[in-house]
């Protein structure tokens, strides 16, 4: 062979050599790149996915149908039960034990103004300290209720004359109550409710020394919060905020959420 052959030989090795070289450098920066780029696409993936997530987030607490209700108004009439659970619910006009032994209502979950339960929950909360609990009979009653009992009762001593007016049970700030142990049990009260007789009045001299503390604690909280008790039955208290009566086609009770 030759000088110059060997020459170009020798450069024809040499470049071989580099390119080959650079053939590696040039996998290992498409290697590199390439890694960088799928870390890029993971990492946009996830802040598109964390977007995405935020996005659903806001979305879904912008949907009308998962954002609470407002605050009712104070003379808008809701369901006593989604502002007071723990309170006991035995509405007797419900039921056939009542004086008329007829159903008159065609609900089960006694109503009252916002503005009453409010202060029916505070009641709650005081009786609740000295281990008590309300236990509730009878609230918010519809015109057309009031007109059957006078039918059936036509007394103005027990049963308000429609057609003089009606009860204040139809203006939803009245409510007929009792209570019991905050473990369900009972306690002497004057009387049972709907008593006729003298037993259900305030005057307290012919009841046991039981009965009249107990009526005498119930009285008490209830004033306290912001009711008054009618005389002649000592279950029956009105809010001295007034309203006017309610319309039955009006009355559209409406589930709401607790207020903080």
């Amino acid at each position: 062979m030759s000088i110059r052959n060997i020459k170009l030989f020798a450069v024809s090795v040499i470049a071989l050599t580099l390119l080959m070289g650079c053939g590696n450098d040039t996998d290992g920066a498409y290697s590199q790149i390439t890694d960088q780029r799928d870390q890029a696409s993971l990492t946009a993936s996830v802040s598109s996915s964390s977007t995405t997530s935020d996005v659903g987030t806001v979305a879904s607490s912008s949907d009308t149908s998962s954002v609470p209700d407002k605050v009712p108004n104070a003379d808008e009439l809701v369901l006593i039960s989604e502002y007071i659970p723990d309170a006991v619910i035995d509405l007797k006009y419900a039921t056939t034990d009542n004086f008329t032994k007829q159903k008159i209502y065609s609900f089960k979950e006694p109503s009252l103004r916002y503005g009453t339960v409010k202060k029916l929950a505070k009641a709650q909360k005081q009786l609740k300290k000295k281990g008590y609990t309300l236990l509730i009979w009878d609230a918010y009653r519809p015109t057309a209720a009031q007109k059957k009992f006078w039918d059936i009762c036509p007394d103005p001593k027990y049963v308000s004359d429609p057609s003089k007016g009606f009860t204040n049970h139809c203006r939803g700030n009245t409510v007929d109550v009792s209570i019991l142990k905050t473990d369900g049990s009972p306690v002497t009260m004057p009387s049972d409710f709907d008593d006729f007789s003298k037993l259900a009045d305030r005057d307290y001299s012919d009841v046991s020394k039981d009965a009249a503390k107990n009526s005498v604690l119930l009285e008490s909280v209830m004033t306290d919060c912001g009711f008054k008790g009618y005389s002649g039955e000592w279950w029956h208290y009105t809010d001295t905020d007034t309203y006017p009566v309610v319309s039955d086609r009006s009355y559209r009770p409406k589930m709401q959420i607790n207020p903080n």
